[in-house]
């Protein structure tokens, strides 16, 4: 008896939904492409969500989550928090490996900006990317690596720093990703940067930070 084919989970199509986006964007994209990329079948994307739009609104409100994994991982990677908000600009592979695909995952972007069902996850997600950064930035005082400052204020421009690079890289095309943005996202921080260096610091205790999934 042969043995039956593994059942891709919801958080799979949904990932696989996001490479076809970002391969031929969002606005070509057919259910059926999902489903190639999945190694499922359209009919049964049909019956898990429904229709395209359904199946885009899963995938935006995924997003809207995304955060928790992104500051999680930096938190991880990186003990000193300057370095994990420096570090953001390796996390924006997420949208795409080349020009092409970060065009592509942005011009989903351009659905949640027009459609109110879309602009709410949008939302989410943005406030999400915000209040992490800034709590990194609280956790880079604490430390003292750079000094003090409105932290709300300072998480607003980085991210939009972040945000905004992302868009230059993928109209210039003149440098490496996340180089470009590390460089843009380290002009911001330098004149709140103290000379002073962490030691020991260690942000999950100190500010105890859960992960929320």
């Amino acid at each position: 008896m042969c043995a039956r084919p593994r059942q891709n989970t919801d958080l799979e199509i949904l990932a696989a939904a996001f490479r076809a986006i970002a391969r031929i964007g969002p606005a070509r994209l057919t259910l059926a492409d999902v489903a190639e990329e999945a190694g499922v079948t359209a009919a049964s994307l049909v019956q898990r969500f429904g229709s395209k739009r359904d199946l885009l609104l899963a995938a935006a409100a995924d997003v809207a989550g995304g955060h928790v994994y992104i500051f999680q991982g930096l938190r991880q990677k990186h003990r000193s928090p300057v370095a994990a908000l420096v570090g953001l600009a390796d996390c924006m592979a997420v949208m795409g490996t080349t020009a092409d695909e970060v065009a592509h995952s942005l011009a989903f972007l351009q659905i949640d900006l027009t459609d109110p069902d879309f602009l709410g996850a949008a939302r989410a997600q943005s406030l999400g990317m915000r209040e992490g950064i800034r709590a990194l930035i609280r956790d880079a005082i604490a430390a003292g690596e750079i000094r003090k400052c409105d932290s709300l204020r300072l998480a607003r421009v980085m991210h939009a720093t972040l945000n905004g690079s992302l868009l230059d890289w993928v109209i210039h095309r003149s440098d490496d990703m996340a180089g470009g943005i590390r460089r843009d996202l380290r002009a911001v921080l330098g004149p709140y940067r103290t000379k002073k260096r962490p030691s020991g610091y260690r942000p999950f205790q100190a500010h105890g930070h859960r992960p929320s999934r």
